[in-house]
């Protein structure tokens, strides 16, 4: 039986031409045409950030960079410890200060009004 879509007596080339019409999806090539470019860009972002970068320049106090202090690993873990300690303390201070309970020993009354548990019977199949 002959294929409806190509002739039996038709080219090469037209039979690969009615292959691709049947084709469903479309079919894009991997290779691209564009190049990249090795020109410096006219992007405004390069500038911007020379700009920022002399700004941050101008901030910065020469002298109080000389006197900034590097701490050894050693003494940077304690003012860790003692920084951590300071912060822990001062928010257990907030925390103990706006409380309003007052701690008072248990009185009998509030022991005997309490229910006694009652045992659970468990009943035994017979």
């Amino acid at each position: 039986m002959a294929n409806p879509i190509a002739p039996a007596a038709a080219s090469p080339a037209a039979s690969q031409t009615i292959r691709q019409q049947a084709r469903t999806s479309v079919r894009m090539s991997t290779y691209s045409t564009m190049a990249p470019s090795l020109t410096p860009t006219t992007d405004s972002a390069g500038a911007e950030i020379s700009d920022i970068e002399k700004g941050l320049d101008r901030m910065e106090n020469k002298a109080l960079s000389k006197q900034r202090v590097v701490l050894s690993e050693e003494k940077w873990a304690n003012m860790s410890k003692l920084a951590l300690g300071a912060k822990l303390e001062r928010a257990l201070d907030r925390r103990m200060s706006s409380q309003d309970a007052v701690m008072r020993p248990r009185t009998n009354s509030s022991i005997k009004n309490k229910p006694k548990s009652v045992p659970l019977i468990v009943q035994e199949k017979a």
